[in-house]
């Protein structure tokens, strides 16, 4: 997907067909909101900016590697869709074939809740990065730490749903409740957001 043109990615995404879909898409979103703050951090660099040399050179490499982990969970999200879909057709013809088909299936399953949970943290450590870069960065692109603060919300929020469809099947307790807890982070995150947002608002409103 690092190499796709943005228009094919798109023609793969409209099409019938099972993967990539809004796991993906949230990775996705997330990528972007990293790619904007690093992009913020690398106006914020020079003589005007020395007194925060540390924290911004700090701020450009963490995001940067957030960006490169959300292109790596967009496509393992791609593939562990593909996995859900190829033990749903498994034979099921004789009852040792149910069970090993269900234990593909929630197997499956766990897998496929894994790179939006994933997706969540990742968002997490982008908007945190946001909120750190606003009052040090460069003023003029202020409005870009909003556009990653919304992109992270977006990669939140999608990648909740994506993590909650799956949670039905997954019925070992632990990677269950470890599922949960990352969900659950996802209303504050918005919350932080929304901050976020609402402080580039009012600077630019003046």
């Amino acid at each position: 997907m690092r190499d796709e043109k943005i228009g094919e990615f798109l023609d793969r995404l409209a099409d019938r067909v099972p993967a990539p879909g809004g796991g993906a898409t949230a990775a996705l979103h997330a990528a972007q909101a990293a790619a904007l703050v690093a992009m913020v951090a690398r106006y914020s660099t020079g003589e005007r900016y020395a007194e925060h040399r540390a924290s911004i050179d700090r701020i450009i490499g963490a995001s940067d590697a957030l960006r490169a982990d959300a292109l790596r969970l967009a496509a393992q999200d791609a593939a562990a869709f593909t996995a859900v879909t190829d033990a749903y057709r498994l034979p099921r013809d004789s009852e040792a074939q149910r069970a090993d088909r269900s234990a593909a299936i929630a197997t499956a399953l766990v897998g496929a809740a894994q790179p939006p949970a994933q997706v969540i943290a990742v968002a997490a450590e982008v908007l945190t990065l946001a909120e750190e870069l606003l009052p040090i960065g460069n003023p003029n692109v202020s409005t870009d730490v909003a556009a990653a603060a919304e992109a992270a919300r977006a990669a939140a929020t999608t990648a909740r749903v994506n993590v909650e469809v799956n949670l039905a099947g997954v019925r070992e307790h632990t990677a269950r409740a470890t599922l949960v807890a990352g969900t659950d982070r996802v209303d504050e995150l918005a919350t932080r957001a929304d901050r976020l947002t609402a402080a580039v608002r009012r600077g630019i409103a003046g």
